[in-house]
């Protein structure tokens, strides 16, 4: 095995005007899927993305992760990031002369196709097609929000798309981004050890996956179907496709909908 370590001759610099802490990684890996994070909470990663596989590849520079924290981007002497509504209300807003430059900041860095994402409870649901997209592009910077949210202005000037995990409301975009990213990660090449999983999961064609099973044979009085210790690859095949059109069509009827009108 060669020495060389994997990072060699991937390495990019680059020059910023912004101060950083010596315990950063200011050097990104040239092929490696990037992602940045600006928010209020730096030390909430990589969180549950430095373990398992996610935290794998991240050791072996498959894809980088950098916080951008927006508190160093605050306004006068205690750093402050958000203010009273315009027009009156409850709770308080994201500054947009906080999170601009943090933004800004951020990409910095962003080469090719490098969207800007806002977490909020009122954009798009996120799903595995936004998924494998993002897997598809050079890196991805996500704006965690907190408190009422971020001044609007903020999110035409870049373009932000917002993103949403479902119908409900969280304190922060923290724990979202960590999912969307796990969700993104997975799907880049080497980070999985078999490419067929991701091919043969839930809705990788659209419907739910089918049931899975191991040894031993027989648990707690219940037993592997028979069709999946017959060796039959072709009727293991059809089981495990009525299984998933059967599963969809109960616990998924909007994707059901949507598939069988694609059929």
């Amino acid at each position: 095995m060669s020495d060389t370590p994997r990072s060699h001759g991937r390495k990019r610099l680059r020059p910023t005007l912004t101060p950083r802490s010596l315990m950063d990684e200011t050097e990104t890996l040239a092929r490696a899927w990037q992602a940045r994070i600006v928010t209020l909470f730096p030390e909430a990663f990589p969180g549950v993305l430095g373990l398992s596989l996610t935290g794998k590849a991240l050791q072996e520079g498959l894809w980088q992760l950098h916080t951008h924290n927006l508190r160093d981007f605050g306004i006068g002497k205690h750093h402050n990031v958000d203010d009273t509504p315009a027009g009156g209300g409850a709770g308080m807003v994201m500054r947009a002369d906080v999170v601009g430059p943090a933004i800004a900041d951020a990409q910095q860095h962003a080469t090719g196709r490098w969207p800007v994402l806002y977490l909020s409870p009122r954009g798009r649901v996120f799903d595995q097609s936004m998924a494998r997209d993002l897997a598809r592009s050079d890196g991805v910077t996500l704006l965690c929000g907190r408190f009422e949210g971020v001044d609007e202005r903020v999110l035409e000037h870049f373009s932000i798309t917002e993103v949403s995990l479902g119908d409900f409301v969280m304190t922060g975009g923290e724990l979202a981004a960590q999912a969307l990213i796990d969700a993104t990660v997975r799907l880049l090449p080497g980070v999985l050890g078999n490419a067929d999983s991701t091919r043969e999961e839930s809705h990788a064609d659209g419907l739910l996956e089918h049931p899975h099973y191991t040894r031993p044979v027989v648990w707690e009085g219940r037993a592997i179907p028979d069709v999946l210790q017959s060796g039959h690859h072709g009727e293991i095949a059809k089981w495990r496709r009525e299984r998933s059109e059967a599963l969809t069509q109960e616990r998924r009827p909007d994707l059901w909908s949507t598939f069988a009108g694609e059929d």
